[in-house]
């Protein structure tokens, strides 16, 4: 602890949270070059922002850039196991920046932070499931005239707001920096499949190739899992209730079919659907004897927890990030992080290099928001394209790649509808 007012587990951590914050700073050529501009511009001046999001090395650079650009700036953790506790003391000893999070904090904990968070007096949020954004419309109205608007991180909390938003029920502006395609097609692809990965092998040590590997969801997280997962050499099946989506993972040469069947021949699932009990009381009934759950969903709801422990006759932790549940038959089912992400508490979460898009989605619409000051209306927003397309050429210029331009013909030709064939 410090003097200033935080709630973190240790601040003699600190300079082992610097060296993180540093070594991610090097892959995130995007967020340096922000950092840069933020603190010249200072387009944050003065505001108060509110962060619920995962406490990790790549999270301390987005709040160094937020902080260059004027913000009044606090955090607290959007999960309760995925903090990382030497950045937190590192965020509030170097940088003086104050953080409410500890890893593994109880139910209870988490919530008292996120109001730690919201009696900052927001103006602007930043969240990461939309617990902040939530807590706030149902227990802390008295903050919401005040409010310009929030972003929103994940694909469950972009779910979670647009049904606020259509039962009129979301009294700001958020702008959902997880359908930027600099955000999705990076961070949830290719970020979420090495690091789901990554955890399950960090957990577990055993081996991916000839195994049966199911991947619950074939959204832009599933896909990543299922790409990285055929890499290792598994065998990768698919299930989904969405036909498009099922259709697709055959065509990528995916087999398909429902949980029921997939349980019975898995030695691994895995869950990223952002839904609840995916997989069930019905589905642990006929998983082979040592199959391995996991999820990388943002809530731990995608595996019935409750029913499994039920069944179980008693629990046993074998390793760290493992928790073995032993059956009536005499099967035992081995659940990874709790249920909770997998990538977040058996790893250290998305590598830097996709974070490094995505967080600067988060600064660059945070200031468009104080831009636009109450313009917009109090829906879920897509990222204006002209800022996903500055991402994109700054994460290019950054790799010193280069790409081809249209001629003034072709802009006109696109542009005309006159010429045919």
């Amino acid at each position: 602890m410090t003097a200033m007012k935080s709630d973190i587990k240790d601040i003699t951590l600190a300079d082992q949270g610097l060296a993180r914050i540093e070594w991610a700073l090097d892959e995130m050529p995007v967020m340096r070059q922000l950092m840069a501009r933020f603190a010249r511009e200072r387009p944050l001046a003065k505001i108060r922002l509110s962060c619920c999001l995962h406490i990790t090395a790549e999270t301390a650079n987005l709040a160094r850039v937020l902080a260059a650009g004027g913000a009044d700036l606090l955090l607290c953790a959007s999960n309760p196991l995925s903090t990382q506790d030497d950045v937190a003391a590192a965020l509030v000893s170097h940088y003086q920046i104050p953080v409410f999070a500890i890893n593994g904090e109880d139910n209870q904990t988490y919530y008292q932070h996120i109001h730690a968070a919201l009696d900052h007096r927001p103006q602007l949020t930043m969240d990461d499931g939309a617990d902040l954004v939530s807590e706030m419309h149902k227990k802390r109205q008295d903050l919401l005239a005040n409010m310009l608007g929030g972003t929103e991180e994940t694909t469950t909390g972009v779910i979670r707001l647009r049904a606020m938003a259509r039962d009129n029920a979301l009294k700001f502006p958020i702008i959902a920096v997880n359908d930027a395609m600099t955000k999705h097609l990076f961070d949830n692809c290719y970020g979420t499949g090495q690091s789901s990965l990554d955890g399950i092998i960090r957990a577990t040590n055993i081996l991916l190739a000839g195994k049966v590997f199911t991947v619950a969801g074939y959204g832009w997280c599933g896909r990543g899992i299922a790409m990285r997962a055929k890499g290792h050499g598994a065998h990768v099946i698919i299930t989904e209730v969405d036909p498009l989506r099922a259709l697709e993972a055959i065509m990528d040469g995916f087999r398909v079919m429902p949980m029921l069947e997939a349980a019975a021949l898995s030695d691994f699932i895995i869950t990223a659907t952002g839904d609840k009990n995916v997989v069930d009381h019905s589905h642990f009934e006929v998983m082979k004897d040592g199959c391995i759950l996991a999820n990388s969903g943002h809530f731990n709801v995608e595996i019935n927890i409750p029913a499994l422990e039920k069944m179980a006759l008693r629990k046993d932790r074998p390793r760290q990030y493992v928790e073995k549940y032993v059956l009536a038959s005499g099967r035992s089912l081995r659940v990874l992080a709790e249920g909770r992400l997998v990538n977040l508490v058996a790893a250290e979460g998305h590598p830097a290099a996709v974070m490094d898009m995505s967080f600067a989605n988060q600064a660059l619409c945070a200031a468009f928001l104080c831009r636009k000051k109450r313009e917009l209306e109090n829906q879920v927003h897509f990222v204006p394209e002209e800022i996903d397309q500055e991402i994109a050429r700054l994460k290019l210029a950054a790799m010193q790649i280069h790409i081809d331009g249209l001629t003034a013909e072709q802009q006109e030709y696109l542009s005309s509808w006159q010429q045919g064939t």
